[in-house]
């Protein structure tokens, strides 16, 4: 446990665009400090240092690791970076928030996981849709009954990018198109945003998935399906069947072809007492709720929430006070193995899978 009497060094792997909102909350926590930045780009990484004013740069992880004057990682890497540089600030002793997905496979996922145990590290994973309030507390009211026993539910992520450019042009932009293409490194909209609408279902109904069916879709986007030496097959919408371990039923989707919505994330949940609705739209939360006396006549009541603390926050908590590490590398591993059996149960004619313990 870190003293809250002494500054908790933070060092930032990866200075791209997910790195500035790093750096930018953990400079507003009390008591932090972000002492260095690493990136194999001197350019962008002088940029990002001077930018936010990071006394010490490193070209390499090895580096870094061999100054050691720092106490915790933001690892903001892209996906396949993540198990490897990961293991190497673990085996170094240094707690570590990392980007999601935790890793490209579960295998990897659990070696994670394992390791932060084992050392006893702090390791959690960056699902940043937990820091919305009202989802925090749809949990709360299923945890303490408010809709009764859950049965059924829907879940859906809706982006847009591919049929407006109000992100950029994904035709042009590198930062876009690389995500249509597997040679480049994508999964598509599954390994995108997947892991956050799996988190944001499981999560506010308490329960894991214990079994799923998945059927993944990739549309005609450009001649002869490539842009340049971008070869656009990654999936760009997936639909999935799931049933969770305390038995309810339902469908989780996701899409980039969600016309009318950049980007929205809307959850019913449906128990024998009632419903909720939690909608994330233009990023702005709010919190649905039908039950006794209302069900008779569908009245659905909109519930205030509290805000919380976020990721940022928890993390630094977790090294400091020892509170719960939430959501952690374990959890992270789970949600990866749901996310690999999506994939074997497509390429397997949408075969119900259950979810390896």
């Amino acid at each position: 446990m870190a003293s809250a009497a002494t500054p908790l060094r933070i060092l930032i792997l990866g200075t791209g665009n997910m790195a500035v909102n790093h750096v930018t909350a953990h400079q507003k926590i009390p008591g932090v400090e972000v002492v260095a930045g690493v990136d194999r780009r001197p350019e962008a990484l002088s940029n990002f240092c001077d930018r936010f004013a990071i006394p010490h740069s490193f070209a390499t992880l090895e580096e870094a690791i061999a100054w050691g004057e720092f106490d915790a990682v933001s690892n903001v890497t892209p996906d396949a970076a993540h198990h490897a540089t990961t293991l190497a600030f673990l085996n170094a002793g240094k707690h570590v928030l990392c980007e999601k997905p935790l890793a490209t496979n579960a295998r990897d996922a659990l070696e994670m996981a394992d390791l932060a145990r084992q050392k006893k590290l702090v390791g959690m994973v960056n699902l940043s849709y937990r820091d919305v309030a009202v989802l925090q507390k749809a949990a709360s009211l299923v945890a303490e009954g408010t809709i009764g026993t859950l049965r059924h539910f829907e879940a859906s992520y809706l982006q847009s990018w591919l049929t407006q450019p109000a992100w950029g042009d994904w035709r042009t932009q590198d930062q876009w198109l690389w995500r249509l293409s597997t040679r480049h490194g994508s999964k598509g909209v599954l390994g995108d945003v997947g892991i956050h609408i799996l988190d944001f279902t499981t999560f506010a109904a308490g329960s894991r998935v214990d079994a799923l069916s998945c059927r993944l879709k990739t549309f005609d986007k450009a001649e002869g399906g490539r842009i340049g030496d971008h070869v656009l097959d990654a999936n760009d919408s997936f639909t999935l069947q799931a049933e969770l371990e305390n038995g309810a039923l339902g469908t989780i989707s996701a899409t980039r072809f969600a016309s009318g919505h950049l980007n929205d994330l809307r959850l019913r949940l449906y128990g024998e007492e009632g419903g909720l609705e939690v909608r994330f739209e233009k990023q702005i939360g709010s919190l649905w709720v039908c039950r006794d006396p209302d069900l008779e006549t569908a009245n659905w009541c909109e519930v205030a929430a509290e805000p919380v603390r976020s990721v940022y926050e928890r993390f630094v908590s977790a090294i400091r006070e020892d509170t719960a590490a939430e959501p952690d590398f374990d959890h992270g591993a789970e949600l990866q193995k749901a996310l690999d059996a999506a994939e074997q149960s497509h390429t397997e004619g949408s075969l119900f899978l259950k979810i390896a313990d």
